[in-house]
């Protein structure tokens, strides 16, 4: 199946999957029993779940920079690793969707980070057949808030096994690092809004033409099935906060219509949503594609 892309404005989007994994659906769904999420997305026998790993490449005209959100959890992995989380590259690569869409790793200017967790940065690095770590997009600036790379580096013992070494030593030490601040604003139509309670200093990228909104969901909403404020993933440092920035986020999306583009979900690109009788639903499902463009 092909992948999307959109003409946005002043921007050219294209979607580049870079893989799929599985996470434990408890862990994935936090305190909602079994009995309900299970209703909603497929669980294997290990009670995991499928997940894409979907991210978003921006061309600016007005720029001429070429951004990607995110890239994945990357290849370096051993095979126990691979296993737990099921790993699957059989339909989509990192850089074979880039070649889809007519790029390379050369041709990103800009690594924009949601946030710094395994399956969000892996790809910014590889081992070479020397077995050497090298950097992907050699020719980027990593954009990362400031209060994220301070939790990534100075991880707490619960969210330290998202951090990796291989990922973040890297990233940190990468001669053209940019540190910003919550609610940067990267150009004119290209914002990011700030989240904390997954981990602190996340950053959801925000596309704005006119009075058309696209935004990129990260984990604040990983899949459409996690729509009702309380379905918050077990993963959360601070669950309460992601509560009330779900609710804050996804009325704002209701009342203007935003375009949610989500990186997790195994089967659903861009929702719109509605709310009705004090809960989210969605409303439309869309490839980026399919979005009208602008």
């Amino acid at each position: 199946m092909p992948l999307s892309k959109l003409s946005f404005g002043p921007f050219h989007l294209h979607t580049i999957e870079t893989g799929h994994f599985r996470l434990d659906g408890g862990a994935m769904f936090g305190v909602v029993p079994k009995t309900l999420w299970a209703r909603f997305i497929e669980v294997d026998d290990k009670n995991r779940i499928p997940m894409a790993m979907r991210c978003l490449l921006i061309t600016s005209e007005n720029t001429g920079r070429t951004y990607l959100v995110d890239n994945g959890c990357g290849t370096k992995f051993d095979q126990k690793f691979e296993d737990i989380y099921q790993l699957d590259y059989s339909q989509h690569t990192l850089n074979n969707s880039l070649e889809e869409h007519g790029f390379t790793p050369n041709d990103v200017t800009d690594l924009i980070f949601s946030h710094l967790h395994f399956d969000h940065c892996g790809g910014t690095t590889f081992y070479n057949s020397q077995g050497n770590l090298k950097h992907t997009f050699p020719n980027a600036t990593y954009h990362i808030t400031k209060k994220h790379l301070e939790t990534a580096t100075h991880p707490n013992a619960r969210e330290s096994a998202s951090f990796l070494p291989d990922n973040i030593t890297p990233i940190a030490n990468w001669k053209r690092l940019n540190t910003v601040e919550e609610h940067h604003r990267y150009e004119e139509g290209l914002d990011a809004l700030a989240v904390n309670g997954h981990t602190l200093g996340q950053q959801l990228p925000k596309i704005t033409v006119g009075d058309q909104t696209i935004v990129f969901m990260a984990d604040l909403i990983p899949t459409h099935v996690h729509l009702p404020l309380p379905w918050v993933m077990g993963y959360d440092m601070y669950p309460v906060q992601t509560l009330h920035e779900k609710e804050r986020i996804l009325d704002q999306a209701v009342e203007e219509n935003w375009y949610l583009f989500l990186e997790h979900d195994a089967t659903e690109e861009v929702i719109t949503i509605q709310k009705e009788q004090g809960k989210y639903r969605v409303k439309e499902r869309l490839s980026l594609g399919e979005i009208p463009s602008v």
